[in-house]
């Protein structure tokens, strides 16, 4: 997208892996330090460790620094593991980096301010970046995620999987998207086929219903396919500071299921359902609705439309762009 615009050089390093941090940290330093002096702008992916470099060089060279959120870098839930600002270090980087940015650009309004009300086990219910750094003065602007449509469409003979449910997840996040109460849906409706994508049946140690099927990682064509012979997409996230996976699904024609934590209901809007609590005795009402639904063909089709009309690239391309030329005061689209 940048590319069109710009001349874009990319620092990408394993910062996962946290024994490579230190090498990360000489390295980054030094492929900044050659890149610095012909460059417009720095734009950080995710808060984190390397926003540091990037902030302490755009401040030295006067180069304007932006920083996009996308929600780990905005919370801190010990209860379920999850949140860079859990960890002391990272929170103090994030700090340090969020205060001296030329701007943030969060991908939803729940990452400036949140309260959580999905998951009971949760008390650490208020998130987001007014939440953990109430001194910030910088400028905060929400640009949503965009979706290419072209990739992600819907079948041309739709022959979907009556009454099947899809999820995708990694391992680490099954608790955090909902699979727990996945499991428990696919238990109290024997009739249907539930889907993971992402995780192999080895990497659950609960007790899986037999109407349960794992499909571990998928390409993104294979993905795609899954997509549009499902009938319904799961997204019953603790915390979600989008729903990238949501909104794939969306576009290929799949009737959502959402939590109610933060932007979820939005991006589900009218073609959907939501949860509002994550337990069974909240799930229950919405699946009979699910299941009794006359109207499956409109839903599917509104999904999409849903999607393109307010989360496609190019309304992100359009609004990265203006607010680039308007934090810098320059023209980037001549």
């Amino acid at each position: 997208m940048l590319s069109k615009y710009f001349t874009v050089r990319v620092i990408n390093q394993p910062w996962s892996d946290k024994r490579l941090a230190p090498i990360n940290f000489i390295t980054q330093f030094f492929a900044m330090l050659f890149s610095i002096f012909g460059a417009k702008l720095i734009l950080v992916n995710f808060g984190g460790y390397w926003a540091f470099w990037a902030t302490i060089f755009g401040k030295t060279f006067g180069k304007k620094v932006f920083i996009v959120t996308h929600g780990t870098d905005c919370a801190a839930i010990p209860e379920i593991n999850y949140g860079s600002l859990r960890i002391g270090l990272l929170k103090r980087i994030c700090s340090f980096s969020y205060k001296r940015a030329n701007a943030i650009f969060p991908v939803s309004e729940s990452l400036i301010e949140t309260e959580l009300l999905f998951d009971p086990a949760i008390t650490s219910k208020k998130q987001g970046l007014l939440f953990h750094f109430p001194g910030i003065k910088t400028p905060i602007e929400v640009i949503y995620n965009g979706l290419d449509d072209k990739q992600w469409t819907l079948p041309d003979k739709p022959d979907r999987i009556t009454n099947s449910f899809l999820a995708v997840m990694s391992p680490s996040q099954f608790e955090l998207k909902g699979g727990d109460l996945i499991l428990e849906i696919a238990r109290e409706y024997p009739n249907c086929s539930f889907y993971f994508a992402g995780i192999q049946a080895a990497d659950i140690k609960l007790e899986t219903p037999t109407n349960v099927h794992f499909l571990g990682f998928l390409s993104p064509e294979d993905l795609l396919a899954w997509y549009q012979k499902t009938e319904f997409y799961f997204q019953l996230s603790s915390f979600e500071g989008f729903g990238c996976a949501l909104c794939e699904a969306m576009l290929c024609g799949a009737i959502p299921i959402g939590s109610s934590s933060n932007h979820i209901p939005q991006i589900v809007g009218k073609s959907g359902f939501i949860i509002p609590q994550k337990s069974l005795e909240s799930a229950v009402p919405v699946m009979d609705k699910v299941l009794n639904s006359v109207n499956k063909d409109l839903l599917s089709i509104n999904s999409r439309l849903h999607i393109q009309a307010n989360y496609s690239i190019a309304l992100r391309e359009e609004k990265l762009i203006a607010a680039l030329e308007r934090f810098t005061g320059k023209s980037y689209t001549n």
